[in-house]
């Protein structure tokens, strides 16, 4: 089925720099993860994400006018007819989009702290639940963090495989509790520390 582009709507618009900050919401966040890797309609998204129809069709609006999300498909349900939406996450299937203010960055990593706390939080969780009593849960992936200087070769190298595995991650996505899958997360920042007027990171 071919995907449809939605045309912006009044509660958001098409401004230079909307995507990024339709996006810096939390549950946005996590309604964009799981379209990624399936075409819901709002009841669905709602029932996925334990929210009221009328909250997860609110931020799909917001999702759609901005351009991060498309129309799948459209299904007959009782009353009316119900959009099917998709996110399409290569930045060429995205509609054209300027540099984002210093603001919105901000909003943006807010929002992504707060949604990756949250994920952490449960996958702590749930593997401590999954442990055997007198056993130690050994978190099943990886994380790092560094604040360095690098030479400019090494950073691209970084960059570019970070990119790689954001690729692959969304390329390969499913929809959710899909047979022999499992249910992981991967969020990545990477970026320079520009220096302040002294010379050192601010």
């Amino acid at each position: 089925m071919t995907a449809e582009r939605v045309s912006g709507e009044a509660v958001v618009g098409r401004t230079p720099t909307s995507r990024l900050r339709a996006a810096a919401h939390p549950v946005r966040l996590r309604i964009l993860s799981l379209l990624t890797g399936a075409e819901l309609s709002a009841a669905e998204v709602a029932r996925e994400l334990d929210l009221t129809h009328a909250n997860a069709s609110y931020h799909l609006r917001q999702l759609a006018a901005a351009g991060l999300l498309v129309v799948a498909g459209e299904e007959k349900v009782r009353g009316g007819v119900a959009k099917r939406y998709r996110h399409p996450w290569r930045e060429e299937d995205l509609s054209p989009d300027g540099p984002p203010s210093v603001g919105e960055e901000a909003m943006f990593l807010r929002a992504a702290a707060e949604e990756l706390v949250r994920r952490g939080g449960l996958a702590v969780r749930e593997e401590a639940r999954a442990t055997p009593p007198g056993e130690t849960p050994r978190p099943r992936g990886y994380s790092a963090d560094a604040e360095v200087w690098l030479d400019a070769e090494v950073w691209a190298r970084v960059v570019q495989l970070l990119k790689d595995a954001g690729d692959l991650v969304h390329d390969h996505a499913r929809p959710p509790r899909t047979p022999g899958t499992l249910h992981v997360n991967l969020s990545a920042f990477a970026f320079e520390m520009r220096p302040g007027p002294d010379g050192d990171p601010r």
